[in-house]
């Protein structure tokens, strides 16, 4: 007997290769397995049976095809399309690449073969699969119809008359095909069959490539052009879809105007806007308020603008009308900050909250939008929320009713609170819009407050009755940040795990999940028609991604940073972003475009842990652990000698606020703060000062123990104001361009 570590070699007989037709296949498979019977090769004879059970054309051994007729085609597709669906993100973009032209090819076979009405279920069934970014080529296909028609036309015959080309990574096409041999009774052998008859698949040593992959990333960096293979990719002269060239393309259509306004909602305002205009008739040479709100919904209407149907928000409610009233009249009568500044200072205001005895422990700090209250996480497990004016805390409490507190201390979470959100709020109107018999005056104040810990755990608290609402557990670790959408009712968290995560109030669970930093989350913000999300990785990653909250996906990636980014802030008109890093580095941002507008500096090492803009997007304020709270002008370049990529042309460099000559060096030092007022038995320190005056001094800090450090300042900063040993956790531009900034005293600075 062989040995069986060595498979026998059999040589077909001469006289088997001449059998009649009819006789010669049923004479062979006898003879065959009588051998490996006889030779006792039973695992062999098995598999030659099993080969031969089903033979094609040829008397040739051939996949078996439960489903031989025309809808195997359909079958065959949807096969692939799911198995690609619940593959792994990171191959999803290269394999979704094989969906065109196996779907292309079905559809010509079935119509060469004749079987148009086969074909024409074949296209509508698939058709809102592709029709995003192949909707002129469906068009034409739908034409196609008779076998006729594949040869006639120009497009289809490019498709026939040559190999469609598909680049995919080694291990990729490897699992690809073990699959379709796996499945070839599902369809998978009519998978094979396009793929082989049809397509040229080649295969690369390289990683898996996806635009926002570090593949991706690094050949935009160094500005590498593709591989042979992925200039050569699908079929010369026609248009493919999305390919291995557009990894080096950030141009995915973006909608970053401001989302319109519930319909209902807006008829509201605007009826209750023209109330007020009557009782209230604007000044000489000032718009009414129906007039400003106008302007707002040509905003709105404009082409750039989402969709209100891709994110479902709640009905709105008499609170919101009160609101939308409130912001249009603020938006009219705030303090406007128009044109270029060429870096002198403009007359805006600070008002600095320095909270004294916290010892270290305070994390975080957020400021509600009415200005009413301050809320500070700490190191020690707690929130403590004070008044900002030091009256008496409302509470919706019987028992608390004659209780008279201006700060209030909540306890839940377990670790260190690492981030807090105010949820929306408004100063009240001085009327009720709705009468003044039983209805109750809407409240605009602030409801809701959210809050992360090294617990792992997102709480909801109540302001009314001042307790936890709800528990929201879904990331493994701790939660780093946590920010309330601009429309309310969303709220995304980051974390340890790398993800962010966005809710909805109502759903325990997460409503979507974006998953591609590589290492930890250190700040997140919103855009403002809250359709997307940005997040920042910490010291290894230092990329920040922008996600589309309507699909989950990536839609931009920016790089730059060398030190850990801290802060992030989207400006109001949705094309600018900010980011802020521990270097003391302030980058701008176009959006649109994915690219770097220009870097500013002035804060000394330390971290910037917030950033704001103005109302009109054209001047940036920032608070840095440094003790300063600086104001940049947006518009004009970093370097004076260049054009800025917003507005064009050079900037004449002036004067600084402080008196020093733009791109002068100046130490970081601090003039004393103005008045101490207690709040919740702790001293708060609240510093009033216009920008036109200067603020920054040139000393070391207080008892100048320590030699102020020399930081090179580009002649974009505005204004700077210094505290006195006070690094600044918060700062916040009112809707009226006024700044609140907020810190906690540090003597040991």
């Amino acid at each position: 007997m062989p040995p069986k570590s060595r498979p026998p070699v059999l040589a077909a007989p001469q006289q088997w290769h001449h059998a009649p037709a009819n006789h010669g296949s049923h004479l062979s498979d006898f003879q065959v397995t009588d051998y490996l019977k006889k030779k006792g090769f039973t695992k062999t004879e098995a598999v030659f049976r099993q080969e031969t059970a089903y033979l094609g054309p040829d008397g040739r051994p051939a996949q078996r095809n439960d489903d031989p007729g025309p809808k195997k085609y359909l079958k065959a597709f949807l096969l692939l399309r799911n198995w690609i669906e619940n593959n792994l993100d990171i191959y999803k973009f290269e394999l979704r690449k094989l969906l065109w032209p196996v779907f292309v090819y079905s559809y010509l076979e079935l119509v060469a073969q004749g079987h148009t009405d086969d074909a024409k279920h074949l296209l509508d069934t698939l058709r809102p699969h592709f029709d995003a970014v192949h909707q002129e080529t469906l068009a034409l296909l739908a034409t196609v119809t008779l076998p006729q028609h594949v040869n006639e036309n120009q497009t289809t015959r490019l498709y026939r008359e040559n190999k469609y080309r598909i680049p995919l990574n080694q291990s990729l096409s490897g699992n690809l095909f073990h699959f379709l041999e796996r499945e070839a009774d599902d369809g998978g052998a009519t998978v094979t069959y396009i793929l082989q008859t049809h397509c040229s698949v080649e295969t690369s040593a390289r990683g898996p490539i996806e635009p926002y992959s570090f593949e991706a990333i690094y050949r935009r960096a160094q500005n590498l052009d593709l591989d042979e293979v992925d200039a050569q990719e699908g079929i010369p002269g026609v248009f493919t879809g999305v390919s291995n060239r557009d990894v080096l393309d950030t141009s995915a259509k973006l909608k970053l105007g401001p989302m319109p306004m519930e319909p209902e909602l807006r008829d509201d305002v605007r009826a209750e806007l023209e109330d007020e205009d009557q009782r209230h008739p604007p000044a000489d040479g000032r718009s009414s308020l129906v007039e400003e709100f106008d302007k707002r919904i040509k905003r709105e209407d404009s082409a750039d603008a989402p969709s209100r149907a891709d994110l479902p928000l709640p009905p709105s409610r008499a609170r919101d009308v009160v609101m939308e009233m409130q912001k249009v009249r603020e938006n009219r009568d705030r303090f406007q900050i128009e044109g270029r500044t060429g870096g002198v200072g403009i007359p805006v205001s600070a008002c600095m909250f320095t909270f004294h005895n916290t010892l270290g422990s305070a994390s975080c700090m957020d400021f509600s939008n009415d200005h009413q209250l301050v809320a500070i996480g700490t190191m020690d497990s707690y929130i403590r929320v004070w008044s900002l004016d030091g009256k008496p805390l409302r509470t919706s409490l019987e028992n608390e009713k004659d209780l008279k507190v201006n700060n209030r201390k909540l306890i839940g979470h377990s670790g260190p609170v690492y981030g807090v959100s105010f949820s929306d709020s408004i100063t009240n109107l001085n009327r009720n819009i709705y009468g003044e018999g039983d209805d109750k005056k809407p409240d605009t104040s602030t409801k809701l407050l959210l809050s992360c810990s090294a617990d792992g755990q997102v709480r909801l608290w109540s302001l009314d009755v001042w307790a936890c609402l709800c528990i929201y557990k879904a990331h493994d670790g701790p939660v780093f940040r946590v920010l309330w959408s601009p429309q309310g009712h969303y709220f995304a968290t980051a974390g340890w795990d790398k993800t962010v995560r966005v809710f909805s109030q109502d759903h325990a669970s997460a409503q979507r999940l974006m998953v591609g930093h590589d290492t930890s989350i250190s700040a997140l913000a919103w855009h403002p028609n809250g359709t997307y999300v940005f997040s920042a990785s910490d010291e290894m990653d230092k990329s920040i991604r922008m996600w589309s909250i309507i699909t989950g996906n990536c839609v931009r990636i920016f790089t730059g940073h060398t030190h850990y980014i801290s802060a992030l802030q989207c400006a109001h008109n949705g094309k600018i972003l900010a980011s802020a890093d521990a270097g003391g580095n302030i980058y701008l941002w176009d959006i649109d475009k994915g690219t770097r507008i220009k870097r500013c500096r002035g804060h000394g090492k330390g971290g910037i842990p917030s950033l704001s803009f103005s109302a009109e997007s054209n001047v940036l304020v920032s608070g840095g652990l440094d003790g300063t709270v600086r104001v940049w002008d947006i518009e004009l370049p970093a370097d004076p000698n260049k054009a800025n990529p917003l507005t064009g042309g050079a900037a004449q460099a002036g004067p600084q606020a402080d008196g020093t000559v733009a791109g002068d060096t100046i130490a970081v030092g601090g003039s004393a703060d103005s008045r101490s007022i207690t709040v919740g038995g702790q001293a708060a320190q609240a510093a009033g000062a216009s920008s036109s005056g200067g603020g920054v001094g040139t000393g070391g800090g207080g008892g100048g123990k320590k030699k102020a450090k020399e930081v090179q300042i580009t002649p974009d900063q505005i204004s700077a104001f210094a505290t006195k040993k006070t690094p600044v956790l918060k700062v916040q531009f009112t809707r009226m361009n006024l700044i609140v900034a907020g810190g906690c005293y540090d003597p040991e600075r």
